[in-house]
């Protein structure tokens, strides 16, 4: 079944936004194109309303799409969340790259080498690099002293951007954007695999996590949940709502939410089940950090039993 008369087009609109009404951003976007008379078309425009990105909306059409001829019915009321009919290969994957726990835990972003080393003596499971500069020495110093700062402990440590100077280090893996990945050749992808780096990929909605998900990385980071002004992003919060469907997609990848969540948030977001959550402030802006870090560790433990 894909042909709807406009009657059935319109009352499927209706059903899909007010079903998941949860999963609704401010921004909602009017498609001008004519009354459609297919179920992309009608899903298309339902997911502009609930304001979803073009690119996410043509993804989540076409994968109703799929979802029909699969079961052979259209059903408005069932968000589409099979990776089959998002095109997602089964695994295991040729191409996967090396795997990390299911549950990274708390996962404290960090700006340099020694708050680094300050949270692995605290016993955070998961820490990443994030150290800005152009200089390359400066750079290679960095990572390798946040490479050996976590020697001993029980931390994860990823690197974010550097990857080469992280394959140089030894670190355990890499953290990259959408278009640190996509700028990379397929031989520089394959130099990660080839080192044994686990690769972490940012994803802020479905259309990224597609492309994400042809890496094969080691875990996806979804978001940004709520409001950050850490750094501009490109897409809007994505909501717990939204989060919620993103988890229940990727469930085969470990999963880390990020963006403006604090200890008051924090219950809604495992809510999701994703297995860990990344912050900044809540840490480095702390009065007293390790024991930020303590009781956010013990927060996410206690709700994953983990």
């Amino acid at each position: 079944m894909n042909a709807l008369s406009p009657e059935q087009a319109a009352q499927a609109i209706q059903t899909i936004c007010t079903k998941y009404a949860a999963l609704a951003l401010p921004a909602a976007l009017a498609d001008e194109r004519a009354c459609p008379d297919n179920v992309e078309g009608a899903v298309r425009q339902a997911c502009l309303r609930l304001g979803f990105v073009p690119i996410d909306a043509d993804c989540l059409a076409a994968a109703w799409q799929r979802q029909t001829a699969r079961t052979g019915q259209f059903n408005p009321r069932a968000w589409p969340s099979d990776p089959q009919d998002f095109g997602m290969a089964p695994w295991p994957r040729p191409n996967a790259f090396a795997p990390c726990p299911q549950h990274l835990g708390l996962y404290a972003v960090l700006p340099d080498a020694a708050w680094v080393g300050r949270m692995a003596r605290a016993g955070v499971p998961t820490l990443q690099l994030r150290f800005k500069s152009d200089d390359e020495s400066a750079i290679k110093r960095e990572v390798t002293s946040a490479v050996q700062s976590v020697q001993g402990t029980g931390s994860l440590l990823f690197i974010n951007d550097h990857w080469q100077a992280a394959i140089d280090a030894g670190a355990y893996g890499v953290h990259l954007g959408q278009e640190d990945i996509e700028a990379l050749h397929p031989h520089e992808v394959q130099a990660l695999r080839d080192a044994g780096l686990r690769l972490g990929l940012s994803t802020h909605g479905y259309a990224e996590m597609m492309r994400a998900d042809r890496h094969s990385p080691s875990y996806l980071a979804l978001g940004a949940v709520f409001p950050t002004t850490l750094k501009r992003m490109a897409t809007a919060a994505q909501g717990t709502g939204r989060l919620q469907a993103y988890a229940q997609l990727m469930q085969a990848y470990p999963l880390v939410a990020i963006g403006g969540i604090d200890p008051s948030r924090m219950p809604e977001v495992l809510a999701s089940a994703v297995g860990s959550v990344a912050v900044v402030r809540a840490i480095i802006g702390a009065d007293h950090p390790e024991q930020a870090a303590r009781e956010l560790s013990e927060q996410i433990a206690s709700r994953l039993r983990i």
